[in-house]
């Protein structure tokens, strides 16, 4: 997926200002830092980590997917496999979060695990992690409704399966102290949503049918 100049910019802005907060949040706890403070360690005005964040929380929560547009979504959902999709993503993520000469699942300053447990240890951001994945959700299932020959109850619970499936794989990670790669939780975790897509479609079936000559017959999982 590429991007242009600006858009490598703002994100590597993004990352500097989250490692700051995470910095001061690792060392005084997330209810004692203000985004004042996080501003002057990262060098940049309040009114930026604002700007690129919104509150508190999403210093934590924020990560690239909420920036995507919806071609990219497109283009990274397979929708003939997006637990696959799904899956790839986060190893993506593990792969580039984690260096190259440290064990996976070694909790590293750039390890998931400094940024993930905040999730499950603070409230609010609980909160607003669960608003962020209610977003992707939303963006997601139009796509599953009109590639996935889903009607669109079956999308909106598909999709919603999908991505809180996926925090619930994430919180038994945590729970389980980090110490394996997310992506097996991920993948265990998502195991029985695969059948939604590998099993003949009975979607179309009811009130939200949408009649579409070019669906295919039946739902098939990518090899």
């Amino acid at each position: 997926m590429a991007t242009g100049l600006r858009e490598r910019w703002r994100i590597n802005a993004m990352r500097t200002i989250q490692e700051r907060a995470l910095d001061l949040f690792d060392a005084r706890g997330f209810d004692d830092v203000t985004i004042e403070e996080v501003a002057a360690a990262a060098e940049v005005s309040p009114s930026s980590v604002y700007r690129y964040f919104g509150t508190k929380e999403g210093l934590v929560v924020a990560d690239e997917f909420d920036s995507w547009s919806q071609e990219a979504v497109e283009e990274v959902l397979d929708m003939n496999d997006p637990v696959g999709s799904l899956l790839q993503v986060v190893r993506n993520y593990e792969a580039a979060a984690q260096p190259q000469d440290v064990p996976p699942g070694s909790q590293t300053q750039r390890s998931p695990w400094r940024r993930v447990r905040y999730f499950f240890q603070e409230p609010s951001v609980r909160r607003a992690a669960c608003a962020a994945l209610d977003r992707a959700s939303q963006r997601i299932a139009p796509l599953m409704a009109t590639r996935a020959n889903m009607t669109e109850t079956q999308a909106r619970v598909a999709a919603n399966a999908l991505v809180f499936g996926y925090f619930g794989a994430l919180e038994q990670w945590y729970l389980d102290g980090g110490v394996r790669p997310i992506a097996t939780y991920v993948e265990e975790g998502l195991l029985p949503l695969r059948s939604i897509w590998s099993q003949p479609g009975e979607s179309g079936r009811g009130a939200n049918r949408r009649e579409r000559p070019d669906a295919p017959a039946e739902l098939g999982s990518a090899s």
